[in-house]
């Protein structure tokens, strides 16, 4: 496994949510993910009790591979960051063990700082060091 340097891969993951070009969100995606990496989500608990509601016992979100989690980031910018309402950012506390990588993210409002959102990042990544599984927990 190649030496990565985790803070540098965390900084470039959370910058990627914030990225408005389309291209760079393109080129990024393919230099930090496998081709057919997977993007899980846990969605946030008040998704997860509508979903009860109608009958579900279990929700997770999934994208595999480049074009799928080309869509999921564009998606969560169009949504959140190209209004100029919110801004991703690091929490700063990347830590690893072996081929695993966690860390902190938050959503933060633009106008005053204020974290509306966080979660936490869990990147398994591959021997080339790209991540081949990344599974988000959506906390608050």
């Amino acid at each position: 496994m190649p030496d990565t340097d985790i803070h540098d891969l965390t900084d470039r993951y959370v910058a990627l949510w914030n990225e408005p070009d389309a291209e760079r969100r393109r080129t990024t995606i393919r230099e930090l993910w496998s081709d057919d990496a997977v993007h899980v989500l846990q969605p946030p608990q008040e998704i997860l009790q509508s979903a009860e509601g109608l009958g579900f016992d279990r929700l997770v979100l999934e994208a595999r591979g480049h074009r799928a989690l080309e869509f999921r980031v564009t998606r969560a910018y169009e949504e959140f960051v190209a209004p100029g309402t919110f801004a991703f950012r690091s929490r700063g506390n990347a830590d690893r063990l072996h081929d695993i990588v966690k860390f902190g993210w938050e959503m933060t409002h633009r106008d005053g700082g204020e974290v509306a959102a966080v979660g936490l990042e869990i990147l398994v990544l591959g021997p080339d060091g790209r991540i081949v599984g990344d599974y988000q927990f959506i906390e608050g």
